[in-house]
């Protein structure tokens, strides 16, 4: 019967002493690689420049938005209440439907951006990705609103009836995941694809 294999506190491999089959005493010594652990204290700082790296991200996503989110036309009513138009209306799901779609492909392009810093490869960076993630979409949706509040601004002297061009805005904050499930689903995916025990780190 095969001997307990010889534990290793390192990355070296470790011998582990094999009977023969006939069951004598001559012994086959097999090199058994050690499982592969997480490493959390070296990957901590480089985690915590990626999360603020990625937090960002908010600006250009929040610039974009702007630019592309419809605004919401509505008539100026009695004591400065605002009507919008019957199809007017569906501008909301519009501008979150946008800014979804932007957050996603960022969360995309960050699993990418992070999946080749291959020394750093696991989970520490995956949190650390998908929270700066979570910062850049709030970060985004209010820098975002401020551009387009900027854009569409009130007239100086409206009148009743007048046609008023209303920013766009986002009322959920369901929204704020959208770019975390990005980071997330694109890291599992390389990670799985991958198929080493260490996801490649050794070759870094």
């Amino acid at each position: 019967m095969a001997d307990s294999p010889v534990e290793s506190s390192g990355t070296r491999a470790a011998p582990e002493r094999i009977a023969s089959a006939t069951g004598s005493e001559n012994l086959f010594v097999r090199l058994v690689a050690p499982a592969p652990r997480v490493v959390v204290k070296a990957d901590l700082l480089p985690a915590v420049s990626a999360l603020s790296l990625v937090a960002l991200l908010g600006l250009p996503i929040g610039w974009v938005w702007s630019r592309l989110a419809p605004p919401q036309e509505s008539v100026l009513g009695e004591q400065g209440t605002l009507t919008p138009l019957l199809v007017e209306s569906y501008h909301d799901f519009d501008a979150i439907a946008i800014f979804a779609l932007l957050a996603f492909a960022a969360g995309l392009l960050t699993a990418a951006v992070l999946w080749l810093l291959r020394g750093r490869r696991g989970p520490v960076l995956l949190i650390a990705g998908a929270l700066g993630s979570l910062v850049a979409s709030w970060l985004g949706i209010q820098l975002g609103a401020s551009f387009a509040a900027g854009l569409y601004a009130m007239p100086s002297n409206p009148r009743l009836g007048d046609l008023i061009a209303i920013a766009p805005e986002i009322n959920t904050h369901w929204v704020l995941l959208t770019q975390p499930l990005g980071v997330a689903l694109g890291y599992g995916l390389a990670a799985s694809w991958n198929g080493l025990d260490d996801l490649g780190r050794r070759l870094g």
